[in-house]
C-alpha cells in the first residue's frame, strides 16, 4: 500500500474483491467497464490463471472513501490488446531482459476508448490520476513488472498521464458519426454516387441469398441463441487461426448480468449463418464479435456494418465503434478516428528508444490520417 497524507491506493486479486455498486458507481455508462462485464470475464476462465491476464484491479481511497479505480492486469504476454508491442519485447529479450510481466490497464480484448481511471464525474480526477499513475509505477518495480501500459486512453487521460512521465502513442479506428439521417436511405444520400452503389449491391446480394436479420436483447436472449452464436464465434476464429479468447460461459454470463448486450443473428430459413455481437450504452453502439458458417458475398459488410447502422438510426445512436483496423470500412462510411495508449518502461534506456520510436510512429500517424481524411466516401460540397 502506498499512503499520502490523505490518500492511499492498495492492489486487489479480483474485482469481485470490490461490492458491484460501488464499481459501477465509479465505472461510468460503458458496458465493458462495468463490475458485471469484468467478473464475468474473471468467472468464465476467459482471463485468470492460465490465461496471462492476471488481475490486479487498482483502488484509490481518499480520506479512508474509495474514489477511484483502475481495471488493472498482469500479462506474460501481449495478445488480445490491441496496441502492439511485440518489437520492444523482442528488444528486451535481445538485451537479455525480461519485458513480461508487464502491468495493463485495460479491458481485456477490448480495443474500444473509455476511462481508464474510474472515479465518476469529480473535479478531484486529476489528484486521482497522479496517485493512481505514482502507485503504478512502484507496484511494477516492486513486483519485477517491466512497465506499464494503460490502453484506450481518454484524450484527458492522456493528458494527466502524460504529466506523470508517460509516453503518448497514438493510432486510429474508423468510426461512424449519426449526423441526424432519418434511416439507411436517407445515410445512402450523403455518399457520393459510387459508394452508394456499392453499398446497395452488398446488401442487394445478401437480401438475394435469402438472409434474414433479427436483433435480440435483454429478457429475448437465451440459450439457444447463444449456443448458436459461440458456434459462429469458434467456427471463425478456426477459419482464420485466431485465438479463442472467450469461454461459452462468458457469453451466458454477460448474456444474464450486463446491461446492454445487443445480438444479431441471421438465418437462411430457419439455418443459422451469421452473427454478430454488440454493445451498447446511451449514445453509442459497439461491435465486438462476429462469425459465419456461410461464404456469401458481402456477408460480412452486411452483418456487422450495415445491419448494426440500421441499429443506430432506428434507436437515435450518435455514434457506432466497428473494432479495431479495417481500412475497407472508410468507403462505408467510418472516419479515421484517433486513439491512445500510455506507456512507462522501468528500464531508463528502453524508455529513451521508446521515446525516440514513439516521436516517428507519431508523426507518420498524422500524415496518414490527414491522407485518409481525403478521400472520405461523402459527397464533396457543390
Amino acid at each position: 500500500m502506498i499512503d499520502s497524507a490523505a490518500i492511499s491506493c492498495s492492489f486487489f486479486g479480483s474485482v469481485a474483491e470490490v461490492p458491484q455498486d460501488m464499481w459501477n458507481t465509479l465505472s461510468g455508462p460503458q458496458p465493458f467497464l462495468r463490475h458485471e462485464y469484468l467478473l464475468a470475464l474473471e468467472e468464465s476462465g476467459s482471463v485468470g490463471e492460465g490465461t496471462g491476464w492476471r488481475p490486479e484491479p487498482l483502488a484509490v481511497h481518499e480520506g479512508g472513501e474509495l474514489s477511484a479505480l483502475v481495471p488493472l492486469y498482469r500479462k506474460s504476454h501481449s495478445y488480445g490488446e490491441y496496441v502492439f508491442d511485440w518489437a520492444w519485447a523482442r528488444a528486451y529479450q535481445n538485451a537479455g531482459l525480461g519485458y513480461y510481466p508487464k502491468l495493463v490497464a485495460t479491458v481485456p480484448f477490448t480495443p474500444v476508448t473509455g476511462p481508464r481511471l474510474l472515479c465518476g464525474d469529480t473535479p478531484r480526477k486529476a489528484v486521482f490520476a497522479q496517485a493512481a499513475a505514482r502507485a503504478l509505477r512502484a507496484h511494477a518495480t516492486s513486483t519485477g513488472a517491466s512497465s506499464v501500459h494503460w490502453l484506450f486512453t481518454t484524450t484527458d487521460e492522456s493528458a494527466l498521464l502524460a504529466q506523470e512521465g508517460f509516453s503518448r502513442r497514438a493510432g486510429f479506428q474508423f468510426h461512424w458519426q449519426n449526423a441526424g439521417w432519418s434511416d439507411f436511405a436517407d445515410y445512402l444520400t450523403a455518399l457520393s454516387a459510387a459508394k452508394r452503389k456499392n453499398i446497395r449491391r452488398e446488401r442487394r446480394q445478401v437480401a438475394c441469398a435469402g438472409v434474414r436479420y433479427a436483433f435480440y436483447e435483454g429478457t429475448d436472449l437465451n440459450e439457444a441463441l447463444w449456443d448458436a452464436f459461440y458456434d459462429l464465434y469458434m467456427a471463425t476464429i478456426s477459419k482464420y487461426g485466431a485465438i479463442p479468447y472467450l469461454t461459452r460461459e462468458f457469453f451466458s454470463r454477460i448474456g444474464a448480468a450486463v446491461p446492454g448486450v445487443v445480438l444479431l443473428i441471421g438465418t437462411v430459413d430457419t439455418k443459422v449463418v451469421a452473427g454478430a455481437l454488440f454493445f451498447r450504452d446511451a449514445q453509442t453502439l459497439y461491435g465486438r464479435y462476429w462469425g459465419t458458417f456461410a461464404a456469401l458475398p458481402g456477408l460480412h459488410f452486411e452483418t456487422c456494418y450495415y445491419q448494426a447502422i440500421d441499429y443506430c438510426l432506428a434507436h437515435g445512436l450518435d455514434r457506432f465503434e466497428a473494432g479495431a483496423q479495417g481500412q475497407h470500412k472508410l468507403s462505408r462510411g467510418f472516419l479515421p478516428t484517433p486513439t491512445y495508449s500510455m506507456h512507462w518502461l522501468d528500464h531508463p534506456q528502453f524508455q529513451r528508444a521508446v521515446d525516440e520510436y514513439l516521436l516517428r510512429e507519431n508523426a507518420g500517424l498524422e500524415i496518414t490520417l490527414n491522407e485518409l481524411n481525403e478521400h472520405t466516401p461523402f459527397r464533396k460540397p457543390s
